[in-house]
């Protein structure tokens, strides 16, 4: 929940700018293509500037030299970069210094936040209708891009560039950091959203069959939105007469810097602007809908009682205000920083401890053939012997080498060329470790609460699970779980639907804060 409730605040921060560059594309002439606007500094050089040069219109200080147009336009500020600094964000230059609220990004951060609780507003009745849409759409417009990108001149170079590794980066800890932040966050790993959306499927759904499906479906997905990217940065390295990596970017860079300025280049700009952003907007959305509803579904199912469970809606939009309330700070002048610092330490970092440590209990302390047993009990059949090595010793050995690794070659975060403050990093290692503390206090909490005459005896019974552990319907109570005599609703097996729209679900757990069954998306 700790973790959800970081990345929801400063995630739809993320869309509300996809907003405003959508809005802002709205024109004829991208506000990002020409250096003739008041904000603009005389450093700036745009790629159609350039184009005008090459074409014999540079300068007279130039015209003689072309040595000097290329160190020009190596030395230039972009236009794109300008409008993301100096008149979207308007930058300040201390993450300490706020200045103001940027009231068109407010206004965005409204609508994006408006957007999700009405598409929540019914929980997963209505948000399953909509992800339809916005999981499948950005494959149309990541198709109508490919298209358009692969047929541009200088596109083979980009792919290229993409597709030939550095084997130099191999040994480095944040290439390994960063490939898997980037799968816990497109599967959704150690978020708790899989958890929450598993707990309203039928308990013998197919769920090995889904994760399977839904892995490769989204490994895919990278690799071909990757082609997509680097096919229109090709075209505009191209255009420059530069190397690829000149233009490439990273994190926000890539998305409102370098890619917004390779549409300036295609005809009818605008409108290929309006389908990336509308792109980036839907897929932020998808991911949002699973952050809000894991917090609603958790603070429901631990309440519990009838008030909260008929005003399911009161406790979304409650959520959806404390959200938008607590990502006001990330549009002000500094609120790129707050929201970078964020996304390297209050998730990243946590993520990785919290699925090695889930890894490590299910396995060795709740147990592998308990765990095994239970997916068989479910599915029909056991799991693969591949997945149960990788559960068992490669996953917790990948994801521990990994966090050791990480830990060594620490870096402190910057942002371009801004180093952050010590104090600023502190407050980083805070947010991760407020999520991951959650573990060892509530394992204490439960120590203290547990009957025993010593600390190995309560150590012993803590471990094991309740006299009420097992499916939540009595149908499904076989094997190990089936009971031994006939059960009344003071053995604690009659279970309360948690609310309406679990009411006909079977579910894993008999109180709603116990649910094993794998994800489905």
């Amino acid at each position: 929940m700790v973790v959800s409730t970081y990345i929801g605040i400063y995630y739809n921060v993320v869309i509300c700018i996809a907003f405003y560059y959508f809005f802002s594309s709205m024109t004829h002439v991208l506000p990002w293509a020409y250096c003739n606007n008041p904000w603009n500094t005389p450093d700036c050089a745009g790629v159609l500037d350039a184009s005008n040069l090459t074409n014999g219109s540079r300068p007279a200080a130039l015209s003689g030299n072309l040595s000097h147009l290329f160190n020009y336009t190596l030395q230039r500020t972009s236009p794109s970069e300008e409008y993301w600094r100096l008149y979207v964000l308007k930058l300040s230059d201390d993450i300490g210094n706020f200045g103001e609220v940027r009231l068109p990004l407010l206004g965005c951060l409204g609508v994006s936040w408006v957007v999700v609780f009405l598409c929540l507003i019914r929980g997963v009745k209505s948000s399953g209708k909509v992800v339809y849409f916005t999981a499948t759409f950005p494959y149309v417009v990541l198709t109508i891009l490919f298209v358009r990108g692969v047929t541009l001149e200088g596109a083979f170079t980009g792919i290229m560039y993409y597709l030939t590794p550095q084997w130099d980066k191999i040994l480095e800890a944040k290439v390994w950091g960063d490939a898997a932040s980037q799968i816990f966050y497109s599967l959704g790993c150690a978020w708790g959203g899989l958890i929450t959306m598993a707990s309203y499927n039928k308990f013998h759904n197919n769920c090995y069959r889904d994760s399977v499906i839904i892995s490769i479906t989204n490994c895919a997905t990278s690799v071909y939105a990757g082609f997509v990217i680097f096919s229109i940065l090709g075209f505009m390295a191209n255009h420059l007469g530069v190397d690829v990596s000149r233009v490439a970017d990273h994190g926000p860079g890539l998305a409102f810097v370098a890619y917004p300025e390779a549409l300036t280049l295609l005809p009818i700009s605008p409108l290929w602007s309006l389908l990336f952003f509308f792109m980036l907007i839907l897929l932020g959305l998808g991911t949002q809908f699973c952050l809000l509803e894991t917090l609603v579904t958790a603070i429901v199912d631990e309440v519990g009682n009838e008030w909260i469970l008929q005003k399911k809606t009161y406790v979304t939009l409650g959520v959806a205000v404390a959200g938008f309330l607590l990502g006001i700070p990330l549009t002000s002048q500094a609120g790129i920083y707050w929201l970078l610092l964020m996304d390297n330490y209050a998730a990243s970092f946590s993520l990785v401890v919290i699925s090695c440590i889930m890894c490590v209990s299910i396995m060795y302390i709740y147990g592998h053939r308990n765990y095994f047993q239970d997916i068989q009990m479910m599915l029909g059949f056991p799991p693969p012997l591949f997945f149960q090595i990788c559960w068992r010793f490669v996953s917790p050995a990948i994801i521990f080498f990994i966090l050791i690794f990480t830990v060594i070659q620490y870096r402190p975060i910057t942002y371009n060329h801004y180093q952050y403050p010590g104090w600023a990093v502190a407050i980083g290692f805070l947010m991760a470790l407020s999520s991951v503390i959650c573990i060892p206090l509530y394992a204490l909490f439960q120590l203290c609460r547990t009957d025993g005459d010593t600390l190995l005896q309560r150590l012993k019974n803590a471990t094991k699970p309740s006299r009420d552990w097992g499916p939540a319907l009595l149908e499904h109570r076989t094997g190990r779980y089936a009971p031994t005599t006939t059960p009344s609703p003071e053995d604690g097996f009659e279970v309360q639907p948690l609310h309406p729209d679990k009411a006909q679900i079977p579910i894993v757990g008999s109180n709603g804060s116990s649910r094993f069954q794998d994800s489905r998306i």
